[in-house]
């Protein structure tokens, strides 16, 4: 089967088939998937959408004082693409079967970016909550099938906030999720402080999801190819991830949680550098316009083994599940495919062949899911 990588819209395609990339070592080699593994496959960074916020999305960019936003850009891109609409569109009967072709036995979906965070105050939260509403339905539809994480639209603060409560007292999300930056704005901003707070007290684990980096920073990504999953999500994300780090959040909301996706976009690997360099960034007053200066009480690497979980979404390369595993704890790394995304007819084959013993293989791919985002 061929492979569909849409993570950059400005080079969308259908890549080699599987064989061809198998052969450099990095993919996993064609084999039939299993259908009696004693573990559920959970994949926890899977999209979906409405068509409502898509409109949206298009008039806004369409309108004489559209906002100079990448991501509104990008998303104006994305919805040319009536296939992958129809993919993120439709949460029933088709993406099921689907799932079962691929050997998947749970989605976790994601409103996909850049959602609701390019649109005005008043219609991201009123789209939010109409995306919610859907969501919720389609899960009590297919329980055993689909878990969801509340949609929110952090330009509205106190609507964010209601948000993240109604969705998880009242809608039995999972969960929360952001697509990272609201028009060159992160959650380590003082004026987000309230939703840090609703997350850690309403016990909503938040799934971080990159989008294109804002204006401020794009140019050089842009000029290369390089704004989607060839550098700038995964740079985007990085930035918003140690920057809640440094703002102390961890320290002041202890129970919070965060995951990020694609092999925790790299940055496992960085953790000896990170708490190296820490004090570049520690007890420096001037840093975030001038607020206080912010001394950590432990080293990077604590939260990431405290704090942070990752998904191994666009990621299935077993060398750098095992090492991830190994630096940041087996409880750590959780199983996702990022369909429709990137889907592989034998990436599940691929993981039930992983060499790992039977217990790390079924926290892998179901018990992880099912602490961190309480699923059972």
């Amino acid at each position: 089967m061929a492979r569909t990588d849409t993570s950059d819209p400005a080079t969308w395609r259908t890549a080699a088939p599987t064989a061809e990339p198998g052969k450099r070592g990095l993919a996993p080699r064609s084999r039939p998937i299993d259908r009696h593994v004693p573990y559920l496959r959970i994949a926890t960074e899977e999209a979906w959408s409405i068509p409502e916020i898509v409109e949206a999305q298009l008039r806004l960019l369409g309108s004489p004082n559209a906002p100079d936003d990448t991501s509104l850009r990008m998303a104006g891109m994305f919805a040319k693409m009536s296939a992958l609409q129809e993919q993120l569109q439709e949460i029933g009967e088709k993406r099921i079967a689907r799932m079962d072709e691929l050997g998947i036995d749970k989605q976790l979906l994601l409103l996909t970016a850049p959602g609701v965070q390019v649109l005005d105050p008043d219609e991201g939260t009123a789209l939010a909550r109409l995306a919610n509403d859907r969501l919720a339905a389609a899960c009590r539809r297919y329980p055993d099938r689909f878990a969801g994480l509340t949609a929110f639209a952090p330009q509205d603060v106190k609507g964010a906030v209601a948000e993240i409560e109604r969705g998880m007292k009242s809608l039995g999300m999972k969960g929360a999720v952001l697509n990272s930056h609201t028009r060159g704005h992160y959650l380590d901003e003082p004026q987000y402080l309230p939703i840090l707070e609703a997350l850690e007290a309403n016990d909503a684990a938040l799934y971080i999801h990159p989008t294109i980096p804002p204006r401020q920073w794009s140019q050089p990504y842009e000029f290369r190819g390089m704004t989607g999953a060839l550098g700038g999500f995964s740079h985007e994300v990085w930035v918003h991830t140690m920057g809640l780090i440094l703002s102390g959040a961890f320290d002041r909301f202890p129970k919070l949680r965060l995951v990020i996706g694609h092999m925790g976009e790299g940055m496992p690997l960085l953790l000896y550098r990170f708490d190296w360099m820490q004090s570049n960034a520690d007890g420096r007053s001037g840093l975030r316009g001038g607020a206080p200066p912010v001394t950590l009480r432990h080293a990077i690497s604590y939260y990431f083994k405290n704090n942070i979980w990752i998904t191994t979404s666009g990621q299935g390369w077993e060398p750098s599940v095992k090492f991830c595993m190994d630096v940041l704890g087996p409880d750590r790394v959780l199983y996702a495919m990022d369909y429709p995304y990137q889907q592989s007819a034998d990436e599940c084959a691929a993981y039930d062949a992983f060499d790992l013993s039977p217990a790390h293989k079924k926290m892998l791919m179901q018990t992880n899911a099912e602490h961190v985002f309480r699923l059972k």
